[in-house]
């Protein structure tokens, strides 16, 4: 081989190591940047999330609630509303936490996906959780609520709204900024409430109703009046006749003695259980007083027109509680 040919042969070989080297240096790169350009989806959208979150609670507005001036988060993302959860659910928004007594349980009715709060636990229970807002009701006094702002801004419920279940739900709808949403939740309710009364005019006509509840801790069973924040519903909005025991109580509860059992001669009877189910082992002695001899006279009893409804919508009086007892109660008479 001549040294020409050596030269040739050379360079040939230099030039195919440069590209070698280059496609390799080419390849490298772009291994190194590719995980730079192709970040997971799930990571930047929880990261745009938490940046609209951000950017939500930033603003602020002033609101005056039982105890005063409040500054709120103008759209609040993180809500804990103790035993107003209800309303919350009516409004599509789910708390960061729900209700917990360890002996009344939950709200069970709402099926909430929430991590439980107890309330006879610490309040700084609720740290864990991160709410930008709370709202509570009358169940609050000054001194818990300073507790509560400690934790949160912290909005009660003002006194003259707790009587109304209407009131209270356009109250929380406007803290959360979205009044247009307990607007239309209220005129399905009205709809609904119209469509039952035609048919309870129809078919009850003037029969009286009753409500009471077998208190399964000390086996007494509690007459509930027109008054009662949550059996009152029936009367006041649903139309049904109360009973004259009801109708003149001025208490919002009364305990009936055995005695007075016959006295309570109503057309129909609604019942249901203070704690557990209707299927609990350790209310079945309390549930033995429906058996009373003394009930053997009552129109209700004889007629097979005594409904076991459960505890939980029962012993509440918000708008979802409201809905499902008016569900119920439709349910039962049109089976008549």
């Amino acid at each position: 081989m001549t040294i020409q040919s050596v030269k040739v042969t050379s360079a040939i070989i230099m030039m195919l190591l440069l590209i070698t080297m280059a496609a390799c240096s080419k390849n490298t790169n772009e291994s190194v940047q590719q995980p730079a350009s192709h970040a997971p989806a799930t990571e930047k959208q929880s990261d745009d999330d938490k940046i609209k979150e951000a950017e939500a609670t930033a603003e602020t507005r002033e609101v005056t609630d039982e105890f005063g001036s409040v500054t709120i988060p103008a759209k609040p993302q993180r809500v804990a509303a103790i035993y107003l959860e209800d309303y919350l659910k009516a409004l599509d928004v789910t708390p960061v936490v729900q209700w917990y007594h360890p002996t009344w349980g939950t709200q069970e009715y709402l099926q909430l996906d929430a991590p439980l709060f107890d309330i006879t636990g610490s309040l700084e229970a609720l740290l864990a959780y991160s709410p930008d807002l709370i709202i509570v009701d009358g169940v609050v006094d000054k001194a818990n609520y300073e507790q509560y702002s400690l934790i949160a801004p912290t909005y009660r419920i003002p006194e003259n709204k707790l009587q109304s279940a209407e009131d209270i739900f356009k109250t929380v709808a406007d803290v959360l900024s979205i009044p247009e949403k307990a607007e239309a939740v209220l005129k399905q309710y009205a709809d609904k409430v119209s469509e039952a009364k035609a048919m309870f005019d129809k078919t009850e006509g003037r029969e009286t109703f009753a409500v009471i509840r077998v208190n399964t801790g000390d086996n007494t069973i509690a007459l509930f009046g027109v008054k009662n924040r949550y059996a009152g519903e029936i009367y006041s909005t649903f139309g049904l006749e109360p009973h004259p025991l009801a109708k003149n109580m001025e208490s919002f509860q009364e305990i009936l003695s055995e005695e007075a059992f016959a006295k309570l001669d109503a057309d129909h009877i609604i019942v249901f259980p203070s704690n557990g189910s209707w299927e609990s082992p350790e209310n079945q002695e309390a549930f033995e007083l429906l058996n009373s001899p003394l009930w053997n006279s009552v129109p209700a009893f004889k007629n097979n027109k005594v409904y076991k409804f459960e505890r939980s919508h029962w012993q509440s009086g918000a708008i979802t509680a409201n809905m499902k007892k008016l569900d119920d109660i439709v349910d039962v008479l049109s089976k008549k």
